[in-house]
């Protein structure tokens, strides 16, 4: 489903269905994602660094890439991980394009620090991400306290039902970012063939020829 016509395709069907915006990962497909729409994008870039876990957005020549590609956000790993770029120099090069810093962190303490360096919003996105096992559920304990900051927080990572949702926004999220559970079918399918199997149905069966 990562090809850019596929990617615009479902941006637009996720606006269609009332999505104030989209969070789109990669050059390419924040461009092609602009070209149709002029609705909000979240843009980010991830690479997978010989050096750091840091994956989100982690050089400035990425910020640059999404902001000439289109993107009015752009999101990048506020953790405190190792890093090949300071935080505080990603938001600024965000800042100084006159965009929107998304800072996307795990913990509380990250969140404090990426508002000290100027970041616009922090995402729950990362959290569950940065440890050795990864929980199931969302981290509502996590948006709860970084709202209670008094600063807009986007609720995302692990949001798999509109009931989550729903409780994202009543815990104070400015917004909430859905992904898994809308652009990636084989998961979704996944859920469905796993609760058909776990009855005593056989993972395939043969279709009844119809005439």
């Amino acid at each position: 489903m990562d090809k850019s016509d596929i990617v615009a395709a479902l941006a637009l069907a996720a606006i269609n269905g009332g999505a104030a915006g989209v969070r789109i990962e990669g050059v390419a497909n924040v461009r092609e994602v602009r070209k149709a729409t002029s609705a909000p994008i979240i843009g980010l870039i991830k690479r997978d660094l010989a050096d750091s876990l840091v994956r989100i957005t982690p050089f400035l020549h990425d910020v640059h890439d999404l902001i000439e590609a289109g993107a009015d956000i752009v999101a990048f790993d506020a953790t405190f991980r190792s890093r090949p770029i300071a935080t505080d120099q990603l938001c600024a090069s965000v800042r100084a394009a006159e965009r929107v810093a998304m800072a996307d962190i795990s913990n509380l303490d990250e969140a404090r620090q990426a508002f000290a360096e100027g970041a616009d919003v922090v995402g729950t996105t990362l959290s569950g991400y940065t440890g050795v096992s990864m929980p199931i559920d969302p981290d509502f304990e996590l948006l709860a306290n970084a709202v209670a900051l008094g600063r807009p927080v986007i609720a995302e990572g692990r949001i798999r039902d509109p009931s989550e949702a729903a409780q994202a926004i009543r815990l104070g999220a400015f917004a909430v970012v859905v992904g898994t559970a809308i652009t990636r079918t084989e998961i979704v399918t996944e859920g469905f063939v796993r609760a058909i199997v776990e009855l005593g149905a056989p993972r395939s069966a043969s279709i009844p020829e119809t005439r």
